[in-house]
């Protein structure tokens, strides 16, 4: 059975989601056309691939995203409990809480090399 938190986190899920893709999926299909023996060489530059593009740029923003927030809420949990006992451990929970952050960075790069292909 489906608890009432666990349909709250799917509900902020879905619009993370959507306002994810709300911010790249526009950017991706406001090329400008190209024209010439350019457009026949590069495939056009617009229409449905250019807005599979902004989808796939707004998928891997949004789910790094939430790797990053899934992992560290488990860093900072473990790392609460380690500090209380040992405060001489917050540069370590610190480090391993930035760990994390390297899979959002990773998702905005693949997201605006994705754009960039449009």
């Amino acid at each position: 059975m489906v608890t009432k938190q666990a349909m709250l986190k799917m509900g902020m899920l879905a619009i993370a989601f959507v306002a994810v893709l709300g911010i790249f999926a526009p950017l991706a299909m406001a090329q400008e056309p190209e024209h010439g023996a350019e457009a026949a060489a590069t495939g056009g530059g617009g229409g449905l691939g250019a807005l599979g593009l902004g989808i796939g740029a707004g998928l891997a923003v949004g789910l790094a995203g939430l790797g990053t927030g899934l992992a560290q809420s488990g860093v900072g949990a473990g790392g609460t409990g380690a500090m209380a006992e040992k405060p001489e451990l917050f540069t370590n929970v610190l480090i391993l809480f930035a760990i994390p952050e390297t899979i959002v960075i990773l998702g905005f790069v693949i997201g605006f090399l994705l754009l960039n292909k449009a």
